[in-house]
C-alpha cells in the first residue's frame, strides 16, 4: 500500500526533530514494523547526507522565508534553528520529488546500493519474519515473484552446501521493488538482492564491509547481485561463488 502524504510528512518532521517525545516514540514503533516508513526514513537520511556534502549551509533570505511561510499557510514564530530545519525539510521534499534524487545519490552508485541493501537486511532482521514468503523450495519461491516484479530472479538450491534457502521478500531500491532471496548458513541469515542493470558489464566478485556487515557484489548477465550477512567474509564469498556457478535447474 502506498504511503500517505501525512505519513511522509511525519517522517520528515521526525528527522527534523519537530515531534515531541511521545509522537516520536510512536512513529519509531510504527517504523519498526512498516517497510514503507523505514524506506522513506532511510532515503531522506541518505539524501540529507548528500545535500550536506554538496550544499554549503546558507541562511535563508527574507524573501525565501516569506514564500515558505505563505506555502505552509501560517506565520509560525520559530527559533532560527527551527526555521532552518523547516527550510531543509522543504528542500529535501522538493529534491525527493525530482530527478535530482537520482543525480545526487547516483553519483556514488556502489556505495548507495550497498548502503540500501544493508539497511534492508537489518530491517528484515528486526522484523518478526525476515521473508515475505517462507519456503526452502526454489519452485515455490521463484513463482512467488510473478506479478510482483517484471522478472523473477534466478534461484538456486544450495542446501547440500550448507546454505539452505529460507524464502524471499521484496525490498525497495531507488523507489523500485527488487527481489531479495534469503538463505541461511548455520545461525546466520544471508540476504541476496538482485537488481536489473542491463547496461552494466559483467564484473567479478567485490568485497566490502558496511556497518559491521560483509557485502559481496558481482554483476552477471545484466543483473547486479548484492549479498549481505554478518557471516564470516570467507563464508559469504564462498556462498556468492556457489550461487554464481550453480545451475538454476540443478
Amino acid at each position: 500500500m502506498p504511503m500517505s502524504e501525512e505519513d511522509r510528512l511525519l517522517v520528515h518532521a521526525y528527522l527534523d526533530g519537530e515531534l515531541d517525545f511521545a509522537d516520536a516514540l510512536a512513529l519509531e514503533k510504527r517504523m519498526a514494523g512498516d517497510h514503507a516508513l523505514m524506506t522513506e526514513r532511510d532515503r531522506v537520511v541518505a539524501l540529507q547526507k548528500v545535500l550536506h556534502t554538496v550544499i554549503e549551509p546558507e541562511r535563508p533570505s527574507p524573501a525565501l522565508r516569506a514564500r515558505i511561510e505563505t506555502a505552509v499557510g501560517v506565520r509560525p514564530r520559530l527559533r532560527p534553528q527551527s526555521f532552518m530545519a523547516m527550510v531543509a525539510s522543504v528542500m529535501v521534499a522538493a529534491v525527493l520529488g525530482s530527478a535530482a534524487t537520482f543525480l545526487a545519490i547516483g553519483s556514488r552508485p556502489q556505495e548507495s546500493l550497498a548502503d540500501i541493501v544493508v539497511s534492508d537486511h537489518i530491517r528484515a532482521l528486526m522484523a518478526p519474519q525476515s521473508v515475505d514468503v517462507v519456503s526452502s523450495d526454489k519452485h515455490t519461491v521463484k513463482p512467488w515473484f510473478n506479478g510482483r516484479i517484471p522478472e523473477a530472479p534466478r534461484v538456486v538450491d544450495l542446501a547440500k552446501d550448507d546454505f539452505p534457502l529460507v524464502g524471499a521478500r521484496l525490498d525497495v531500491v531507488h523507489r523500485e521493488p527488487v527481489p531479495t532471496l534469503v538463505y541461511r548458513h548455520r545461525k546466520h541469515i544471508i540476504s541476496l538482492t538482485a537488481i536489473m542493470t542491463p547496461d552494466k558489464p559483467d564484473a567479478a566478485l567485490r568485497k566490502r564491509r558496511d556497518d559491521g556487515y560483509n557485502v559481496v557484489t558481482w554483476t552477471e548477465g545484466g543483473v547486479t547481485y548484492l549479498s549481505v550477512s554478518d557471516v564470516a567474509e570467507a563464508d559469504l564469498e564462498h556462498f556468492a561463488e556457489l550461487f554464481r556457478t550453480t545451475p538454476a535447474d540443478q
